[in-house]
């Protein structure tokens, strides 16, 4: 059995005293495997752009994996994507997981004045900007005419050192189903999918990937989870909150129903001590399987 993957949210905040770097550094000292931050370049709030911010993440690391969570389709042309994807792995000596998702909602790009599709043609332009971004990877020239993107005999060099990894974070049938036709992992987020409902939509996405001929074990399967320790549990469902022992039981609950990875965001008082806590008394147990 594969070590279970440990990935530890940075916020995209650039409020006052804001210092994404050191709170990766932090991370990677606890000794989790990548570091991820979502993606929503608008809103009232001060923040970082997604990607700059990882390859300044990127930059400030040595070992630890950066991860986009995720990237969402809407806001970048997707050949663009793919160069940016390739040379921040390359930069980074191998660590990045390219996440991607087809865009919260309609209000987010149409407000960046970006074209903004209704959910389901959204899907299929995450479907066909994964086609863009991998034919581009691999192919020494590239053309592809497409409902929502195309590219006229493209070249991009150089070509990705290693396969990159692309997660998606998908919550409906069509999107689970792609997800389990071409992704390399799948990261939805306990809250926006209810802990009841995450096995059936992880047995839709590994039953797509086996009837498109794949190896369901080949697809990472990674929980977002907001973590907190605390001296009781919360009733919060999205959250997971109490003492270490209770924290692990419902990590190693969700474990047992199939996901081989939790990227956990940290919440409550002390947040940032939180992430070597949880590597001293959770993470230890969750990969015994206690």
């Amino acid at each position: 059995m594969s070590k279970i993957l440990f990935g530890a949210d940075v916020s995209t905040s650039s409020a006052a005293g804001a210092d994404p770097a050191a709170d990766a550094r932090e991370a990677e000292a606890a000794g989790f495997d990548f570091v991820s931050s979502s993606d929503h370049p608008g809103g009232t709030q001060p923040t970082f752009e997604t990607w700059t911010m990882l390859t300044w993440i990127a930059a400030s690391t040595t070992r630890i994996g950066v991860a986009s969570r995720v990237l969402g389709v809407p806001f970048r042309a997707p050949a663009m994507v793919a160069k940016m994807a390739e040379s921040l792995d390359r930069l980074s000596g191998g660590r990045l997981i390219l996440g991607l998702g087809a865009g919260a909602s309609e209000d987010e790009p149409r407000a960046l004045g970006l074209p903004a599709p209704p959910a389901a043609a959204r899907i299929r332009g995450l479907a066909e900007a994964i086609t863009v971004i991998r034919g581009l990877w691999s192919e020494p020239v590239f053309s592809h005419r497409g409902e929502f993107y195309r590219t006229g005999a493209a070249s991009l060099e150089p070509k990705p050192a290693r396969p990159i990894p692309v997660w998606l974070g998908t919550f409906g049938p069509r999107a689970l189903r792609l997800t389990g036709q071409v992704a390399d992992g799948w990261i939805p987020s306990l809250g926006h999918a209810p802990a009841d409902q995450l096995p059936g939509m992880l047995h839709r996405v590994l039953d797509a990937a086996e009837a498109a001929g794949r190896r369901p074990g080949d697809i990472a399967r990674v929980l977002n989870v907001t973590v907190r320790l605390a001296a009781r549990p919360d009733p919060d469902p999205g959250l997971i909150s109490g003492p270490a022992g209770y924290v692990t039981e419902r990590l190693v609950g969700f474990a047992g129903a199939g996901f081989t990875g939790f990227n956990l965001m940290t919440a409550g008082p002390g947040r940032r001590g939180q992430l070597a806590r949880l590597a001293e008394t959770v993470i230890p147990e969750v990969r015994a399987g206690r």
